[in-house]
């Protein structure tokens, strides 16, 4: 191993594809609220939430007592990732979902095309199945007896370390079991490794918002998770064992330009990504037909977590699916529906629109992060670059709401309850249009282009006479050199300091940079296309 990967490895940071994945906790869901009256009814509900919350650090230690094999930290990351601490009702959190419903503070799933978590832990306790629907004390119990379970599957494995967890965690899952017979599906293995990988970044990270407390414990990500896995995941966070020279192997190794884990055979290089979009990992869902425009984009939220949607939208009786899925916690994208056809989604609209699904539940703002907004925005802000019938310019702004209501076809930016002949009333009340609306055209479309900022970490970055790394250097410039963007394009999308992105920025004829690399106070696009 070189000095210089080994110096990458030690400061413990790997940026990955996925946009705003940073270090650190995740992001408020209340910073930069747009909407006035929005923002003074999340605080209403996150001021109730927090009281609801207060007592849940007590049903925890309850639970760590009576099955002390669980590794401390565990079952509050298991509730963030479930329902970010909050006892869920689906008569009204779950309502019009097509995913099967969670119940509880541990989000437990009750059949439906999932396992039954909540038959199966009733069991387990000797108690009744309404009692796990109601009481946030046995349902927290009863997630404890179902991982205490699985971690007794691995025969000597007791007590173990947070990253021995995963495998344990991967079955505790809940979602749907392989049919016998039936060929081993590669979708449905990512799904329940991405639900462990949330739950230890969750703990990675660690949580202190709105009366959550997710203690940080820093997760040896290499342990966790073989090289071919953390690769797929494009783990925005590894802490790797330099002197163990764990990950520099025959396969895989650090790349210095984008400081990210990489395989040396180009096919697992590029195996899990989307190829409409950079930023996005690629999981096949087989429910989509025939397209025959593309129109308006559609925002949903998925009324359930990232991980079972990843699950459900590859195997439902419904056959329902979508394009692009946006984690929560970091702003990670999957897609699983290609643009050039039709995702299963909005009805009687499926073969002109695309569609986004948001991890969460309409009536908890909470999973509305920045990070989230920024993700979201940047499929949007593609889409509209792309095909000319979608324009950013034309997205809804106006309040937010928990009921259907129609809009005109001339808003290419809506929600799916926006839209005529469906009674789903997503995004709902707590999406904020008037902020998603900046994210989409910050620049406000004035030809005068915008200020930037270089910023490299010290590094000097590279100036290509077009957009793309293939194009030739004619020049660099410094750590935090200003620049004046003139306009910007489409190209190869580059992983640097703001994230993940294909725009690149023309700050002079023939001179070009990533604007991964240049702060303008906003995300997206801030000057016209060139």
């Amino acid at each position: 191993m070189t000095a210089f990967s080994r110096t990458l490895l030690a400061a413990a940071l790997a940026v990955a594809c996925a946009p705003a994945a940073y270090a650190g906790k995740p992001a408020a869901a209340l910073d930069a609220l747009a909407d006035p009256a929005l923002s003074a009814r999340v605080r209403v509900e996150q001021d109730a939430l927090r009281a609801e919350r207060a007592q849940l650090p007590g049903y925890f230690r309850q639970a760590y007592a009576r099955y002390p094999a669980i590794p401390a930290g565990t079952l509050e990351a298991l509730a963030y990732v479930a329902s970010r601490w909050q006892h869920l009702r689906p008569s009204t959190s779950q309502e019009h979902s097509e995913m099967p419903r969670a119940y509880g503070v541990m989000g437990l799933y009750h059949g439906e095309g999932f396992a039954d978590q909540v038959g199966e832990a009733a069991r387990l306790l000797g108690v009744s199945q309404s009692r796990i629907l109601a009481e946030p004390s046995l349902n927290i119990l009863a997630a404890a007896a179902l991982l205490d379970r699985e971690i007794g599957r691995d025969g000597a494995l007791r007590k173990p370390d947070a990253e021995a967890l995963r495998p344990a965690l991967e079955r505790y899952a809940g979602f749907a079991k392989p049919v016998a017979g039936a060929a081993k599906s590669a979708v449905a293995d990512y799904a329940r490794t991405s639900f462990a990988y949330d739950v230890l970044l969750t703990q990675d990270r660690g949580v202190e918002e709105s009366g959550i407390q997710v203690p940080a414990r820093a997760i040896a990500w290499e342990r966790a998770f073989d090289a071919p896995a953390l690769v797929r995941l494009r783990a925005p966070l590894l802490r790797l064992n330099a002197d163990a020279d764990r990950i520099e192997t025959a396969d895989y190794y650090v790349d210095p330009d984008t400081q990210t884990l990489r395989s040396k055979d180009p096919k697992l290089a590029t195996a899990a990504a989307s190829t409409d979009y950079a930023p996005a990992l690629w999981a096949a869902s087989p429910y989509h037909s025939e397209r025959t425009s593309y129109d308006s984009a559609t925002i949903h939220t998925v009324q359930g977590s990232y991980a079972g949607s990843i699950s459900w939208f590859q195997n439902n009786p419904d056959h329902v699916s979508i394009h692009y899925l946006v984690r929560s916690s970091d702003g990670q994208i999957t897609q699983m529906v290609r643009e050039n056809r039709a995702a299963h989604h909005v009805l009687s609209h499926n073969k002109t629109t695309l569609g986004i699904e948001h991890e969460g539940y309409v009536d908890n703002a909470a999973w509305y992060t920045a990070a989230m907004y920024n993700a979201s925005a940047g499929i949007v802000r593609h889409f509209c670059a792309k095909y000319a019938a979608i324009s950013c310019s034309s997205a809804f702004q106006g309040p937010a709401g928990s009921v259907v209501r129609v809009l005109p076809a001339s808003v290419k930016v809506k929600g799916h309850q926006h839209y005529s002949g469906n009674d789903h009333t997503d995004p709902g009340k707590n999406w904020d249009w008037a902020r998603y609306y900046k994210l989409l055209n910050p620049g406000g479309g004035t030809p005068g282009g915008a200020a930037g900022t270089v910023a490299t970490n010290g590094t000097p970055l590279n100036v290509r006479s077009g957009p793309g790394t293939s194009y030739s250097v004619v020049g660099t410039l410094a750590d935090g050199a200003g620049v004046t963007i003139q306009c910007q394009t489409t190209g190869t999308s580059v992983t640097g300091t703001y994230g993940t992105s294909n725009l690149w920025n023309r700050i002079g004829s023939g001179r070009f940079i990533p604007d991964a690399y240049t702060y303008t106070g906003s995300d997206g696009r801030v000057a016209p296309d060139c």
